[in-house]
This record gives structure tokens, sequence and C-alpha cells, in this order.
């Protein structure tokens, strides 16, 4: 009785599970295009910065030129998260908040 019982449950369980999964329509795909584009972080495009002396009117500008999303200055104490971003341009400084490396992610 109780190995029927349990046998019910999880077929009940697996039933209501699939019904969380989603499927693609026809507009899914062009949406998924669009947002691939927008948002793309090109670090290559803002290189040029290496030696500059980073502000917030600069980082604004890079973010712009590299296509990015959102932007932020790193200092070397700096505590930061590990998730990647695509969409996240990166300016690595030192103390002086002179940039030394520029990066997506």
């Amino acid at each position: 009785m109780y190995r029927i019982s349990f046998l019910a449950s999880i077929a009940l369980g697996a039933a209501l599970a699939s019904g969380c999964q989603t499927t693609a329509t026809p507009g899914d795909n062009a949406q998924q295009a669009n947002t691939q584009q927008h948002g793309k972080c090109n670090s290559e495009a803002v290189s040029s910065l290496v030696g500059k002396v980073a502000t917030p009117e600069l980082l604004e500008q890079a973010r712009d030129k590299a296509g990015a999303d959102v932007a932020r200055i790193l200092r070397p104490d700096d505590v930061v998260t590990l998730e990647y971003n695509s969409q996240r341009l990166n300016l690595n400084t030192d103390a002086n908040l002179t940039i030394e490396r520029v990066s997506c992610g």
C-alpha cells in the first residue's frame, strides 16, 4: 500500500513539474535576437582609455561607446561579485583611479 502511494506521489510530482515548462512561440526568436544584439559590450572600442583617469563622466562615455548596458569602476580593493554579465563594462583602475584594464563581464 505504501509503495503504491509513494509511486503515485512521484508520478503526480512529475506531471506537475512538466506543466512548468514553456515552449517557444514564433515571436520569441525575434525578441531573443533583439536582446542579444542590444547591450553587447565591446571593450575593444574603449581600449584607448587605458592610462586615463576614471571619472563618472568618462565611465558614462565609455559605457555608451562600448555599447554596454551598465558600467563600473573597479579599484584594487573593491569587493566584486563573480557573476558574468556580457552587458557590463569594467574599468579596472589603480589606487589613483588610473585605468589599467578595460573588460566586459
